[in-house]
Formats: structure tokens, C-alpha cells, sequence
């Protein structure tokens, strides 16, 4: 959620109401729904699983939709709600796409009827090199899942850290913290990006490989 704001600043997408389509509602996706439509205010027309997916231009709530897979094992079905397929999913006319589930789900087959400003690859590898490339031309904003979905992992750090040192914070003081890295995080990614000409994707890379190398010259490895 948080890389998805910065990125809505950058791009000066207003997230109130801003269209939002998630492939995949297991917990990665189901709560980015939740997150997104109450925090930010985003209009969740669209969420599928393995079974299927749901739409609904007026929007769908995050939390009755998880509840309602809980109770039934799928989101197909959701009242108010017609069904569409996980490819219709993909290349529906939002602001916002996740996708959640599977890797390679955007590829050159299909690339070029994405019609979203930003995506978020909450999965791992959702979006295949040949894809990533074409959207980067179209102008179209792809926030690499070794950036977006890193909020996880950041918590588990938090976790450690406060086994070790014996802390204790409230779920109010842990987004705070994961607020202020994850958003540093984007903007280092951002400005690499921008400065070197390059997708977010190689400007992550770009990012990491640099902090690797300084790490190494402070250790005296090199």
C-alpha cells in the first residue's frame, strides 16, 4: 500500500476513487483490497482466485468479500456481482492492477491490452521481462515485487528486533515504522529509475547491487 501512494504521487493519480483490480484474494490480495479501499479510499471493482473472479463498477467491500470466500471457498458468487475470468481481470480499464496469485500472468501475449497506470506485483514474478520491458515504453508504472510486496519481510525484522531487545509495539507504531522505510525504500528506487532512464524493475536492481558493493568496500573485501 504504501509504494502504491508514492507511486500515485509520483504519477498524480488521485487514490480517492481510483479503480483498483486484484488477481489472486488469498492474504497478500484480500488485504491490499482492505487496506486500499479503507485507508485510501480506492474503488475495489474486481478481485479473483484460482476459481474465478468478480465485478462490480461501484466497488466491492474487501472485508465482506473475505468473508464470504471464508464461508464459501471462492469469490465467485459475491452477490452484487457479475463474474468475469482472471483474464478479463487483468485487462480491465483501472488505475490500479495487482496482480497476487501467479507468476507470468502479464506477458507478451497480453501486454499490450493492459490497460492500468500502476501495477503492484504483490506476487512474486507476476510480470514476465518481455512485458515489464513494453509497459516501462507505454508509460506504464510497474512497482517490482522485490520492492512492493518487501512490507512483509520488514515486519518480520520488526519481529526480530523486538525479540532480541524485549520491545513491544502496538500495530499503530509498526505501520509507522514500515510507513517510513517502505516509502524511503520507493523513493530511492524512483531516482535511480529516473536518473539512469530505467524501469523501476532495473532501478531496484540498480539500488541493491550498489548497496551490496558498499557493504563489501566498508568490510574491506575488496
Amino acid at each position: 500500500m504504501y509504494t502504491i501512494i508514492e507511486a500515485a504521487k509520483h504519477l498524480k493519480i488521485n487514490l480517492k476513487g481510483a479503480k483498483v483490480a486484484i488477481q489472486g484474494y488469498g492474504n497478500a490480495g484480500s488485504f491490499a483490497a482492505i487496506l486500499l479501499g479503507e485507508d485510501c479510499g480506492c474503488n475495489i471493482v474486481a478481485v479473483s482466485d484460482s476459481k474465478g473472479g468478480i465485478y462490480n463498477e461501484n466497488g466491492l467491500n474487501g472485508r465482506k468479500v473475505l468473508e464470504y470466500k471464508d464461508k464459501n471457498g471462492s469469490v465467485v458468487g459475491f452477490p452484487g456481482a457479475r463474474s468475469i475470468s482472471n483474464a478479463e481481470l487483468l485487462e480491465l480499464d483501472v488505475e490500479i492492477l495487482l496482480p497476487s496469485a501467479m507468476e507470468d500472468v502479464i506477458t507478451d501475449k497480453n501486454v499490450k491490452n493492459i490497460k492500468a497506470k500502476i501495477i503492484g506485483e504483490l506476487a512474486n514474478g507476476p510480470t514476465s521481462a518481455e512485458a515489464n520491458e513494453a509497459l516501462y515504453k507505454r508509460g506504464i508504472m510497474v512497482i517490482p515485487d522485490i520492492l512492493c510486496n518487501a512490507g512483509g519481510v520488514t515486519v518480520s525484522y520488526f519481529e526480530w528486533v523486538q525479540g532480541l531487545y524485549h520491545f513491544w509495539w502496538n500495530e499503530a507504531e509498526v505501520r509507522v515504522k514500515l510507513q517510513e522505510i517502505m516509502t524511503t525504500a520507493f523513493k530511492d528506487v524512483l531516482v535511480m529509475s529516473l536518473k539512469h532512464k530505467v524501469s523501476l524493475r532495473k532501478g531496484a536492481y540498480m539500488v541493491a547491487v550498489s548497496r551490496v558493493a558498499e557493504a563489501m568496500k566498508l568490510r574491506g573485501w575488496v
